[in-house]
Protein backbone atom coordinates (compact mmCIF):
# COMPACT_ATOMS: atom_id res chain seq x y z
CA UNK A 1 0.00 0.00 0.00
CA UNK A 2 0.94 3.52 -0.60
CA UNK A 3 0.34 6.49 1.31
CA UNK A 4 -1.69 8.00 -1.92
CA UNK A 5 -3.64 4.58 -1.87
CA UNK A 6 -4.73 5.97 1.99
CA UNK A 7 -6.44 9.12 0.33
CA UNK A 8 -4.35 11.58 2.07
CA UNK A 9 -4.04 14.86 0.70
CA UNK A 10 -1.34 15.41 -1.96
CA UNK A 11 0.75 18.06 0.18
CA UNK A 12 1.07 15.37 3.20
CA UNK A 13 2.08 12.46 0.52
CA UNK A 14 4.59 14.83 -0.92
CA UNK A 15 6.12 15.83 3.06
CA UNK A 16 5.80 12.08 3.53
CA UNK A 17 8.02 11.18 0.77
CA UNK A 18 10.59 14.39 1.31
CA UNK A 19 11.19 12.46 5.23
CA UNK A 20 11.97 9.17 3.79
CA UNK A 21 8.82 7.49 4.73
CA UNK A 22 8.23 5.22 1.46
CA UNK A 23 5.18 3.34 1.93
CA UNK A 24 2.93 3.43 5.38
CA UNK A 25 4.12 0.66 8.29
CA UNK A 26 1.31 -1.36 9.83
CA UNK A 27 -0.24 0.77 12.49
CA UNK A 28 0.05 3.68 9.86
CA UNK A 29 -2.26 1.39 7.66
CA UNK A 30 -4.46 0.09 10.24
CA UNK A 31 -4.76 3.69 12.21
CA UNK A 32 -5.41 6.25 9.25
CA UNK A 33 -8.46 4.39 7.74
CA UNK A 34 -10.58 4.33 10.90
CA UNK A 35 -8.90 7.87 11.74
CA UNK A 36 -9.91 9.58 9.03
CA UNK A 37 -13.55 7.76 9.55
CA UNK A 38 -13.81 9.88 12.32
CA UNK A 39 -13.97 6.79 14.97
CA UNK A 40 -12.47 6.53 18.32
CA UNK A 41 -8.84 4.50 18.37
CA UNK A 42 -7.32 2.72 20.71
CA UNK A 43 -3.85 1.70 19.74
CA UNK A 44 -0.70 0.07 20.59
CA UNK A 45 2.45 -0.62 18.71
CA UNK A 46 6.52 -0.72 19.84
CA UNK A 47 8.65 2.49 19.76
CA UNK A 48 10.00 2.73 16.53
CA UNK A 49 7.59 1.82 14.45
CA UNK A 50 6.02 5.21 12.92
CA UNK A 51 3.02 6.01 15.53
CA UNK A 52 3.66 9.55 15.44
CA UNK A 53 2.74 9.80 11.73
CA UNK A 54 0.03 7.32 12.40
CA UNK A 55 -2.38 9.96 13.84
CA UNK A 56 -0.66 13.46 12.61
CA UNK A 57 -1.52 12.13 9.12
CA UNK A 58 -5.52 12.02 9.64
CA UNK A 59 -5.23 14.96 12.18
CA UNK A 60 -3.59 16.88 9.37
CA UNK A 61 -6.18 15.34 6.55
CA UNK A 62 -9.22 16.23 8.80
CA UNK A 63 -7.87 19.50 9.22
CA UNK A 64 -7.41 19.75 5.24
CA UNK A 65 -10.75 18.58 4.46
CA UNK A 66 -12.58 21.11 6.69
CA UNK A 67 -10.39 24.17 6.84
CA UNK A 68 -10.97 27.19 9.33
CA UNK A 69 -13.81 29.18 8.68
CA UNK A 70 -13.15 32.16 10.95
CA UNK A 71 -10.17 32.60 13.60
CA UNK A 72 -10.01 30.97 16.53
CA UNK A 73 -8.01 28.58 19.15
CA UNK A 74 -6.45 25.29 18.76
CA UNK A 75 -8.36 22.42 16.95
CA UNK A 76 -6.03 19.37 17.37
CA UNK A 77 -4.79 18.76 20.73
CA UNK A 78 -1.69 16.50 21.30
CA UNK A 79 -0.30 15.68 24.85
CA UNK A 80 2.75 13.79 25.38
CA UNK A 81 4.38 12.98 28.90
CA UNK A 82 7.56 14.41 28.53
CA UNK A 83 8.64 17.59 26.95
CA UNK A 84 11.87 15.95 25.12
CA UNK A 85 8.58 13.21 23.45
CA UNK A 86 6.50 17.17 22.42
CA UNK A 87 9.46 18.38 20.60
CA UNK A 88 9.91 15.43 18.64
CA UNK A 89 6.30 15.37 17.77
CA UNK A 90 5.86 19.07 17.21
CA UNK A 91 9.13 18.54 14.79
CA UNK A 92 7.40 16.15 13.12
CA UNK A 93 4.11 17.99 12.78
CA UNK A 94 5.81 20.74 11.37
CA UNK A 95 7.48 18.49 8.77
CA UNK A 96 4.52 16.99 7.97
CA UNK A 97 2.40 20.54 7.26
CA UNK A 98 5.17 22.11 5.25
CA UNK A 99 3.63 22.33 2.50
CA UNK A 100 0.21 23.46 4.08
CA UNK A 101 -1.11 26.40 5.41
CA UNK A 102 -1.55 24.58 8.98
CA UNK A 103 -0.26 26.20 12.10
CA UNK A 104 1.30 23.85 14.43
CA UNK A 105 2.70 25.08 18.11
CA UNK A 106 4.32 23.40 20.98
CA UNK A 107 4.17 24.23 25.13
CA UNK A 108 6.18 22.88 28.03
CA UNK A 109 7.39 22.97 31.13
CA UNK A 110 10.50 24.95 31.14
CA UNK A 111 10.02 27.63 28.75
CA UNK A 112 9.39 30.89 29.40
CA UNK A 113 5.82 31.92 29.94
CA UNK A 114 6.05 34.55 27.20
CA UNK A 115 6.78 32.59 25.06
CA UNK A 116 4.16 30.31 25.68
CA UNK A 117 1.71 33.70 25.50
CA UNK A 118 3.01 34.04 22.27
CA UNK A 119 2.32 30.66 20.76
CA UNK A 120 -1.04 30.41 22.10
CA UNK A 121 -2.13 33.72 20.72
CA UNK A 122 -1.70 32.18 17.21
CA UNK A 123 -4.81 30.62 15.51
CA UNK A 124 -3.43 27.06 16.14
CA UNK A 125 -4.52 24.42 13.96
CA UNK A 126 -2.43 21.66 16.37
CA UNK A 127 -0.83 22.22 19.40
CA UNK A 128 1.58 19.57 21.41
CA UNK A 129 1.47 20.11 25.13
CA UNK A 130 2.96 18.36 28.25
CA UNK A 131 -0.32 17.69 30.53
CA UNK A 132 1.25 20.12 33.79
CA UNK A 133 1.91 23.31 31.70
CA UNK A 134 -1.17 23.20 29.35
CA UNK A 135 -3.18 22.78 32.94
CA UNK A 136 -1.62 25.74 34.24
CA UNK A 137 -2.49 27.91 31.18
CA UNK A 138 -6.37 26.65 31.30
CA UNK A 139 -6.67 27.15 35.17
CA UNK A 140 -5.04 30.86 34.03
CA UNK A 141 -7.60 30.99 31.43
CA UNK A 142 -4.79 32.06 28.70
CA UNK A 143 -5.27 28.59 27.19
CA UNK A 144 -9.03 27.96 25.24
CA UNK A 145 -9.89 24.62 24.71
CA UNK A 146 -13.41 25.41 23.43
CA UNK A 147 -12.78 24.80 19.93
CA UNK A 148 -10.49 21.63 20.16
CA UNK A 149 -11.96 18.80 18.14
CA UNK A 150 -9.60 16.05 18.30
CA UNK A 151 -7.68 14.87 21.40
CA UNK A 152 -4.39 12.44 20.99
CA UNK A 153 -2.87 11.07 23.69
CA UNK A 154 0.20 9.75 23.19
CA UNK A 155 1.99 7.24 24.92
CA UNK A 156 -0.89 7.16 27.26
CA UNK A 157 0.79 4.30 29.61
CA UNK A 158 3.75 6.52 30.13
CA UNK A 159 1.54 9.49 31.62
CA UNK A 160 -0.61 6.91 34.33
CA UNK A 161 3.10 6.42 35.13
CA UNK A 162 4.36 10.05 35.93
CA UNK A 163 0.52 10.42 37.42
CA UNK A 164 -0.86 12.47 34.71
CA UNK A 165 -4.28 10.70 34.81
CA UNK A 166 -6.23 13.26 36.67
CA UNK A 167 -4.57 16.27 34.73
CA UNK A 168 -5.58 14.90 31.57
CA UNK A 169 -9.27 14.02 32.56
CA UNK A 170 -9.49 17.50 33.61
CA UNK A 171 -7.79 18.98 30.67
CA UNK A 172 -10.55 16.64 28.89
CA UNK A 173 -13.09 17.54 30.73
CA UNK A 174 -12.06 21.27 29.65
CA UNK A 175 -11.99 20.09 25.96
CA UNK A 176 -15.88 18.60 26.09
CA UNK A 177 -17.08 19.05 22.81
CA UNK A 178 -14.49 17.39 20.92
CA UNK A 179 -15.47 15.04 18.20
CA UNK A 180 -12.50 12.69 18.42
CA UNK A 181 -9.98 10.69 20.42
CA UNK A 182 -6.88 9.26 19.27
CA UNK A 183 -5.31 7.29 22.83
CA UNK A 184 -1.91 5.50 22.19
CA UNK A 185 0.44 3.34 24.34
CA UNK A 186 3.13 0.56 24.46
CA UNK A 187 1.13 -1.82 26.03
CA UNK A 188 -2.77 -2.19 25.87
CA UNK A 189 -2.13 -4.37 29.05
CA UNK A 190 -3.63 -3.44 32.60
CA UNK A 191 -6.41 -2.00 34.34
CA UNK A 192 -4.58 1.23 34.21
CA UNK A 193 -4.80 2.21 30.40
CA UNK A 194 -8.35 0.26 30.29
CA UNK A 195 -9.64 2.40 33.02
CA UNK A 196 -7.99 5.62 30.83
CA UNK A 197 -9.35 4.92 27.63
CA UNK A 198 -13.06 4.37 29.32
CA UNK A 199 -13.04 7.31 30.84
CA UNK A 200 -11.25 9.24 27.54
CA UNK A 201 -12.99 7.52 24.16
CA UNK A 202 -16.58 6.39 23.00
CA UNK A 203 -16.98 3.17 21.30
CA UNK A 204 -13.01 3.26 20.24
CA UNK A 205 -11.77 1.05 17.25
CA UNK A 206 -8.83 -1.34 19.07
CA UNK A 207 -5.36 -1.44 17.09
CA UNK A 208 -2.56 -3.86 18.02
CA UNK A 209 0.36 -3.76 15.43
CA UNK A 210 2.47 -6.18 14.69
CA UNK A 211 4.73 -5.29 13.37
CA UNK A 212 6.39 -6.76 10.17
CA UNK A 213 9.86 -8.00 10.10
CA UNK A 214 11.36 -4.50 8.33
CA UNK A 215 9.83 -2.35 10.92
CA UNK A 216 10.82 -4.49 13.97
CA UNK A 217 13.81 -3.42 16.10
CA UNK A 218 16.62 -5.37 15.38
CA UNK A 219 18.55 -4.90 18.20
CA UNK A 220 21.13 -7.14 19.70
CA UNK A 221 20.79 -7.81 23.24
CA UNK A 222 23.41 -8.70 26.01
CA UNK A 223 25.01 -8.30 29.66
CA UNK A 224 28.23 -7.99 31.10
CA UNK A 225 28.51 -9.25 34.85
CA UNK A 226 30.02 -6.70 37.39
CA UNK A 227 32.40 -7.83 40.65
CA UNK A 228 31.62 -3.83 41.72
CA UNK A 229 31.08 -0.29 40.42
CA UNK A 230 34.73 -0.06 40.15
CA UNK A 231 34.38 -3.12 37.50
CA UNK A 232 31.28 -1.59 35.94
CA UNK A 233 32.84 1.87 35.35
CA UNK A 234 35.67 0.36 33.87
CA UNK A 235 33.33 -2.07 31.42
CA UNK A 236 31.61 0.78 30.36
CA UNK A 237 34.78 2.67 29.15
CA UNK A 238 35.95 -0.08 27.17
CA UNK A 239 32.38 -0.63 25.55
CA UNK A 240 32.56 2.90 24.87
CA UNK A 241 36.19 3.12 24.00
CA UNK A 242 35.93 0.60 21.42
CA UNK A 243 32.56 -0.56 20.55
CA UNK A 244 31.00 2.74 20.38
CA UNK A 245 29.99 5.47 17.71
CA UNK A 246 27.07 6.73 19.39
CA UNK A 247 25.40 6.07 22.79
CA UNK A 248 22.66 7.06 25.09
CA UNK A 249 24.02 5.64 28.89
CA UNK A 250 20.74 5.35 31.52
CA UNK A 251 21.31 5.84 34.96
CA UNK A 252 19.21 5.60 37.70
CA UNK A 253 19.11 8.52 40.00
CA UNK A 254 20.96 12.85 39.01
CA UNK A 255 23.88 11.83 41.68
CA UNK A 256 24.53 9.05 39.63
CA UNK A 257 24.77 10.82 36.44
CA UNK A 258 26.99 13.56 37.75
CA UNK A 259 29.38 10.91 39.33
CA UNK A 260 29.36 9.40 35.59
CA UNK A 261 29.66 12.01 33.91
CA UNK A 262 32.80 13.27 36.27
CA UNK A 263 34.05 10.36 35.74
CA UNK A 264 34.14 9.85 32.25
CA UNK A 265 35.61 13.46 31.78
CA UNK A 266 38.78 12.00 33.82
CA UNK A 267 38.71 9.45 31.43
CA UNK A 268 38.96 11.82 28.15
CA UNK A 269 35.75 10.69 27.20
CA UNK A 270 33.02 13.89 25.76
CA UNK A 271 29.52 13.53 27.14
CA UNK A 272 26.77 15.10 27.13
CA UNK A 273 23.90 14.71 29.07
CA UNK A 274 20.04 15.18 29.88
CA UNK A 275 17.87 14.74 33.55
CA UNK A 276 14.99 15.76 35.62
CA UNK A 277 14.05 18.95 36.90
CA UNK A 278 17.04 20.55 34.36
CA UNK A 279 16.30 24.03 33.06
CA UNK A 280 14.85 23.61 28.91
CA UNK A 281 17.45 25.40 27.27
CA UNK A 282 20.18 23.14 28.48
CA UNK A 283 18.22 20.12 27.47
CA UNK A 284 17.40 21.16 23.91
CA UNK A 285 21.21 22.48 23.97
CA UNK A 286 22.10 18.67 25.03
CA UNK A 287 19.97 17.09 22.21
CA UNK A 288 21.19 19.51 19.80
CA UNK A 289 24.61 18.59 20.28
CA UNK A 290 24.20 14.84 20.41
CA UNK A 291 21.42 14.97 17.85
CA UNK A 292 24.53 16.38 15.71
CA UNK A 293 26.79 14.14 16.66
CA UNK A 294 29.25 16.45 18.21
CA UNK A 295 28.92 14.56 21.30
CA UNK A 296 29.00 10.95 20.39
CA UNK A 297 27.08 9.72 24.18
CA UNK A 298 24.85 11.07 26.06
CA UNK A 299 24.03 10.43 29.72
CA UNK A 300 20.55 10.16 30.88
CA UNK A 301 18.17 9.45 33.63
CA UNK A 302 14.75 7.62 32.60
CA UNK A 303 13.10 10.81 31.88
CA UNK A 304 14.51 10.77 28.30
CA UNK A 305 13.41 6.85 27.86
CA UNK A 306 11.05 8.22 25.76
CA UNK A 307 11.65 11.10 24.26
CA UNK A 308 14.55 10.45 21.96
CA UNK A 309 14.07 9.94 18.60
CA UNK A 310 17.75 10.27 16.56
CA UNK A 311 18.08 7.43 13.69
CA UNK A 312 21.80 6.95 14.26
CA UNK A 313 21.70 5.70 18.04
CA UNK A 314 24.13 2.83 17.72
CA UNK A 315 23.94 1.66 21.26
CA UNK A 316 21.93 1.73 24.46
CA UNK A 317 23.82 1.36 27.40
CA UNK A 318 22.26 0.10 30.62
CA UNK A 319 24.81 1.38 33.49
CA UNK A 320 22.48 0.90 36.24
CA UNK A 321 19.21 -1.37 34.96
CA UNK A 322 15.75 0.33 35.59
CA UNK A 323 13.19 -0.98 38.28
CA UNK A 324 10.65 -2.06 35.95
CA UNK A 325 11.11 -4.16 32.88
CA UNK A 326 8.59 -2.31 30.89
CA UNK A 327 11.19 0.51 31.46
CA UNK A 328 13.96 -1.30 30.50
CA UNK A 329 12.15 -1.98 27.22
CA UNK A 330 11.33 2.03 26.74
CA UNK A 331 15.26 2.26 26.93
CA UNK A 332 16.23 0.31 24.47
CA UNK A 333 14.08 1.57 21.93
CA UNK A 334 15.94 4.50 21.24
CA UNK A 335 18.47 2.32 19.22
CA UNK A 336 17.46 -0.31 16.57
CA UNK A 337 15.01 2.97 15.27
CA UNK A 338 12.41 1.84 11.95
CA UNK A 339 14.32 -1.60 11.43
CA UNK A 340 17.50 0.04 12.23
CA UNK A 341 20.28 -2.69 13.91
CA UNK A 342 21.21 -1.35 17.35
CA UNK A 343 22.55 -2.80 20.35
CA UNK A 344 21.69 -2.75 24.33
CA UNK A 345 24.20 -3.55 26.84
CA UNK A 346 23.15 -4.24 30.27
CA UNK A 347 26.14 -4.02 33.07
CA UNK A 348 24.88 -5.86 35.73
CA UNK A 349 26.39 -6.46 39.31
CA UNK A 350 25.02 -9.12 41.64
CA UNK A 351 22.58 -7.09 43.21
CA UNK A 352 20.75 -6.33 40.00
CA UNK A 353 20.93 -9.50 38.69
CA UNK A 354 17.03 -10.19 39.44
CA UNK A 355 15.83 -7.96 36.46
CA UNK A 356 17.35 -10.08 33.88
CA UNK A 357 15.16 -12.83 33.77
CA UNK A 358 12.40 -10.66 34.49
CA UNK A 359 13.17 -8.47 31.36
CA UNK A 360 13.89 -11.91 29.61
CA UNK A 361 10.01 -13.20 30.76
CA UNK A 362 8.80 -9.63 29.91
CA UNK A 363 10.28 -9.26 26.30
CA UNK A 364 10.30 -12.99 25.70
CA UNK A 365 13.39 -12.92 24.30
CA UNK A 366 16.82 -14.70 25.80
CA UNK A 367 19.51 -12.47 26.78
CA UNK A 368 22.85 -13.91 27.07
CA UNK A 369 25.78 -13.03 29.22
CA UNK A 370 29.51 -11.59 27.28
CA UNK A 371 33.03 -11.45 28.88
CA UNK A 372 35.47 -9.03 27.68
CA UNK A 373 38.61 -11.16 28.50
CA UNK A 374 41.09 -8.32 30.00
CA UNK A 375 37.98 -7.74 32.25
CA UNK A 376 36.67 -11.15 33.38
CA UNK A 377 34.93 -10.85 36.17
CA UNK A 378 35.84 -12.27 39.76
CA UNK A 379 32.40 -13.79 40.75
CA UNK A 380 30.14 -16.08 39.33
CA UNK A 381 26.68 -15.35 37.61
CA UNK A 382 23.95 -15.48 40.54
CA UNK A 383 21.60 -18.43 40.80
CA UNK A 384 18.15 -16.85 41.16
CA UNK A 385 16.17 -19.82 40.87
CA UNK A 386 18.15 -22.19 43.03
CA UNK A 387 17.81 -20.05 46.17
CA UNK A 388 13.71 -19.03 45.42
CA UNK A 389 13.39 -23.07 45.83
CA UNK A 390 15.59 -23.91 48.63
CA UNK A 391 13.76 -21.01 50.36
CA UNK A 392 10.68 -22.82 49.75
CA UNK A 393 11.27 -25.88 50.73
CA UNK A 394 12.01 -24.82 54.01
CA UNK A 395 8.85 -22.88 54.31
CA UNK A 396 7.15 -26.24 53.17
CA UNK A 397 8.82 -27.96 55.93
CA UNK A 398 7.94 -25.75 58.49
CA UNK A 399 4.24 -26.07 57.60
CA UNK A 400 3.84 -29.72 57.93
CA UNK A 401 4.86 -29.37 61.97
CA UNK A 402 3.29 -26.65 62.87
CA UNK A 403 -0.53 -28.63 63.01
CA UNK A 404 0.78 -31.22 65.61
CA UNK A 405 1.64 -28.67 67.98
CA UNK A 406 -1.18 -27.02 68.10
CA UNK A 407 -3.20 -30.31 68.35
CA UNK A 408 -1.24 -30.61 71.48
CA UNK A 409 -2.04 -27.93 72.94
CA UNK A 410 -5.75 -28.20 72.45
CA UNK A 411 -5.51 -31.54 74.22
CA UNK A 412 -3.92 -30.11 77.78
CA UNK A 413 -6.50 -27.82 78.89
CA UNK A 414 -9.29 -30.17 78.40
CA UNK A 415 -8.02 -32.75 81.20
CA UNK A 416 -8.07 -29.80 83.50
CA UNK A 417 -11.96 -29.17 83.03
CA UNK A 418 -14.21 -29.49 85.82
CA UNK A 419 -16.83 -32.06 85.43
Amino acid sequence: MTFEELELDETLCHAVAEMGYETPTSIQELVIPHAMDGRDILASAPTGTGKTAAFLLPACQFLLDYPRKQPGATRILILTPTRELALQVYEQAKSITKHTQLVCGVITGGINYGTDKETLSQNLDILVATPGRLLEHIEKETADCRDIECLILDEADRMLDMGFSSVVNQIATEARWRKQNLLFSATLEGAGVKAFAKDILNNPEVVEANPSRKEKNKIHQWYHLADDLAHKQALLVHILKEQVTSAVVFVKTRERLQMLKDFLASKDINVCWLQGEMPQDKRNAAMARFKSGEVPILLATDVAARGIDVPDVSHVINFDMPRKADIYVHRIGRTGRAGAKGTAISLVEAHDFAMIPKVVRYMDEPMKGRVISELRPKNKTPKIGAKKKKVAGKTKAKRKTKPKTKSKAKKAPSSDKPS
